[in-house]
């Protein structure tokens, strides 16, 4: 028997309620922000994400699906969503158009890692960017409307904020904390000698429980922010006082993708183990221009679905649409006429095998019918459907030019 293949899942019934649910709740939101939906490829070209996620990132290094295709293009499935759009947004010439653009998508992405729950090799993001704002008022609105998102699925968080700084700040920043990593670089991980050499600041996102003990006492990039910086901090923490949004500062919170900058903020579960993240994002000024395209300021975030849907409160279920049956083989062609014709306004189930009343009644509270109709011998001589309400119970024959 062929299976899937390991850390690449179906999704059926009840999952898959849940997940058009959290899909069109979260597009929901985003649509009364004023963001409006962007498709991009699967496949990208390898280099797009070389070049934006950084080839110092474990995603690049380790886990993407890398292949050569047929006609010789060095291709990859892609591992994340940011940098497709990016490519979009300068393909299109959007970056030379000037003016605002706020973009959300949804949709999977692969990478070869380790399965565990929450976390698999093609699992399905939903992501919110936006292009052409320098504002931190743009980050604010970012991570309220993720708020938003996770309200309105019941989904209780908490939310972790900090600064990355600019090429003003970061770059004494990162002289500081070369300097206390190598004092103890003989207790670190090997990860971390490479990231040393490649892109310090992300030793901070280790988690390895040895080199977390040793970062506690790094030095703290909140302390070394320029002037602006620290102005669009304190900026930010004031927007989400004045709305309400609770969170807490966590100066060794950084970015697992090379191009971010300034705002970095993650919400976080502890209903799914210990620190466990279900969104994340933040500023990424320099990525544009990056990949080419004309400096263009920007700001996103990142939800992965699978960490969210066991912790998505569905509403209650209600009974919806029609159920139609037939009693005896002749009717079978008048109960498909019937269905067709309803299907112009309602949603209709139909059930093709002529069966008794009782097992009629059962199909229909299978597939949560609010409205149970039989068609039988009598009904076609009489030119009648029974129609039955099935959450009030009432129940009346109807003519069938007026059903």
């Amino acid at each position: 028997m062929i299976k899937s293949l390991r850390g690449m899942n179906d999704i059926l019934s009840e999952d898959y309620e849940r997940y058009t649910y959290f899909i069109k709740t979260a597009s929901d939101v985003a649509s009364r922000y004023g963001f409006h939906f962007i498709e991009t490829p699967l496949l990208e070209e390898t280099a797009l994400f070389k070049r934006s996620v950084g080839e110092s990132s474990d995603i690049v290094g380790k886990e993407m699906y890398q292949f050569i295709d047929k006609g010789k293009n060095d291709v990859c499935l892609r591992p994340e969503g940011t940098a497709g759009v990016v490519r979009a947004f300068i393909q299109k010439k959007l970056d030379k158009a000037g003016g605002t653009h706020r973009f959300f998508y949804h949709g999977s992405m692969f990478r070869y890692e380790r399965p565990q729950k929450g976390r698999l090799r093609q699992f399905h993001q939903f992501g919110v960017e936006s292009f052409g704002v320098d504002s931190v008022y743009e980050d604010a609105t970012m991570i309220m409307m993720a708020s938003d998102i996770l309200k309105e699925l019941g989904i209780g968080y908490r939310l972790q904020l900090n600064s990355l700084g600019d090429n003003n700040c970061m770059p004494e920043y990162k002289n500081k904390l070369i300097k206390f990593v190598k004092e103890g670089e003989d207790s670190i991980c090997e990860d971390c000698v490479r990231r040393l050499e490649t892109n310090p600041i992300r030793v901070l996102d280790c988690k390895n429980e040895r080199c977390q003990e040793l970062y506690k006492d790094a030095p703290k990039l909140l302390n070394c922010l320029c002037e602006s910086c620290e102005k669009d901090f304190t900026t930010l923490q004031k927007i989400l006082n004045e709305n309400g949004v609770a969170y807490e500062i966590d100066t060794n919170l950084v970015r697992g993708l090379d191009y971010y900058s300034k705002t970095a903020f993650e919400f976080v579960s502890d209903n799914i183990g210990s620190q466990s993240a279900i969104a994340g994002g933040g500023r990424y000024d320099r990525l544009v221009e990056f990949l080419d395209g004309r400096p263009t300021p920007a700001v996103g975030f990142a939800m992965g679905i699978e960490r969210l849907m066991e912790l998505i409160v569905m509403p209650e279920s209600l009974k919806d649409g029609y159920y139609i049956g037939a009693i005896d083989e002749k009717a079978i062609n008048l109960v498909l006429q019937l269905a067709q014709r309803k299907r112009k306004t309602d949603k209709v189930t139909v059930e093709y095998k002529a069966k008794n009343f009782k097992n009629h009644i059962k199909g229909a509270n299978k597939v949560d019918a609010k409205y149970f109709c039989i068609v039988g011998s009598n009904e076609i001589v009489n030119g009648t459907i029974v129609v039955k309400n099935l959450e009030n119970k009432t129940e009346q024959i109807i003519k069938q030019k007026e059903f």
